[in-house]
């Protein structure tokens, strides 16, 4: 069996991070959302490295949704999590049956299909008693997020490394501090075959697919080049917020 090996960048960001925002503790029972997807590979054997070499113990399962799709087949990705002793399932659901008679007219096809996998996802971690759910969202998600949501929505909003979900449970991303580029290159570097847009629901559909995210991620790419440091910047940013600079009444001292 070949060696899975993990960057010390990704290691070490991944690391900071947990240890800044105590994301994963001693006892912690985390459910992982496993697309099969560049960044949802890199998490999962993040975490099995640091089962084997963090101070503390906890345990983690990984979890495929199963659309319910014609053709959906999980073979490889279930292989994959054999070989390296990752625990893994999939979880059957009906999503696409139930998406044909759900979906709203004119709206986002990903957007729907990405709140019903979490959903699903969510409903899994209660049956298991799961604490905690993780998510492979990355430095890059996080500032394509803010931006969409400034640009398209008016709001200034991101994507937090913990929180707490109405269902009790708290949601982490542990890769929040790695950018996407390091897991594209772990992937690259050790060989994965990894699951991309194929596996989408929406792409079974004659839609026009939504832009605002490529167009967000080339937008940042052009101004990475501008700025090498930009990301720098921006973790430091969304670390450290001075709400009563902005004009939301809730956050203006007016005594």
């Amino acid at each position: 069996m070949n060696s899975i090996k993990l960057s010390k960048k990704i290691l070490r960001a991944a690391g900071k991070a947990n240890a800044k925002y105590r994301m994963i503790e001693e006892g912690d029972r985390v459910l992982v959302g496993l697309s099969g997807g560049k960044d949802s590979i890199t998490l999962v054997h993040l975490l099995k490295h640091m089962q084997r070499h963090a101070p503390f113990n906890f345990e983690f399962k990984a979890v495929t949704i199963n659309y319910g799709m014609p053709g959906e087949r999980y073979d490889a990705l279930q292989e994959h999590c054999k070989t390296y002793g990752i625990p893994h399932e999939i979880y059957e659901t009906n999503i696409f049956e139930v998406s044909q008679d759900t979906i709203r007219e004119n709206s986002s096809f990903c957007s729907y299909f990405s709140r019903m996998r979490r959903g699903a996802l969510y409903t899994k971690a209660q049956e298991g008693g799961f604490n905690k759910v993780a998510l492979g969202h990355h430095l890059d998600d996080a500032a394509e997020s803010f931006f969409m949501n400034m640009l398209y929505n008016g709001t200034l909003r991101s994507m937090a490394p913990i929180y707490k979900s109405s269902k009790g449970f708290h949601v982490i991303r542990p890769l929040i501090w790695v950018r996407e580029r390091q897991t594209r290159a772990f992937a690259e570097e050790n060989g994965i075959a990894t699951i991309g847009d194929e596996a989408c629901p929406a792409m079974a559909m004659n839609v026009k697919m939504p832009h605002a995210r490529e167009s967000t991620k080339k937008m940042l790419e052009e101004w990475e080049e501008k700025f090498p440091e930009l990301f720098k910047r921006f973790k430091a940013a969304f670390s450290h917020l001075q709400p009563d600079s902005f004009m939301d009444e809730k956050f203006l001292d007016r005594k």
